[in-house]
């Protein structure tokens, strides 16, 4: 998947959609929402485990963990979404998601809270997201599954570490 947003270039939303269309996405649960990232951007999911703490990371940087002898930081998606914090416990899984060879290829443990289905997108059209909130930076679309509605995370955005400050 191609870097979607360049800091000099402003991507029109439906440019964004169309590169979205035909893809497999990997749906988690956070705080009771549905999301899901591209399968293509997803290296492995991993039980919970604490990480080691960072000092002076932001609040949404839970610490690092060892990932076959590389050091990868580990994100909480609720903190970084402003909801609810989480208790971490069994079903509490870490995805380590890839981001594109644009993106430089950054590598991030997000910790969500369950995983739930790879979904085809099928019939399904992606819409472009809608709204106004600190999370709606990270949507690249909305798919209908099922009875309920998946932001689509737009894993690129979210690895940015200029988005962390």
């Amino acid at each position: 998947m191609q870097n979607l947003m360049q800091s000099e270039d402003v991507v029109d939303i439906d440019d964004r959609v169309d590169r979205l269309q035909g893809s497999d996405y990997l749906s988690f649960d956070l705080a009771g929402e549905l999301y899901g990232v591209d399968i293509q951007t997803v290296e492995e999911i991993r039980v919970w485990e604490p990480p080691t703490l960072l000092p002076r990371s932001p609040a949404f940087i839970l610490g690092v963990i060892n990932l076959r002898g590389m050091i990868v930081p580990v994100m909480d998606l609720r903190v970084r979404f402003n909801t609810k914090k989480a208790d971490y416990h069994r079903e509490t899984v870490v995805l380590i998601l890839r981001a594109s060879e644009a993106a430089n290829h950054k590598v991030m443990g997000v910790v969500v809270d369950a995983v739930s289905d790879v979904v085809d997108q099928g019939e399904g059209q992606i819409m472009p997201p809608i709204g106004d909130s600190q999370v709606i930076a990270y949507v690249s679309g909305l798919l209908n599954v099922d009875q309920r509605v998946m932001s689509l995370v737009n894993v690129d955005e979210l690895l940015r570490i200029e988005h962390w400050i």
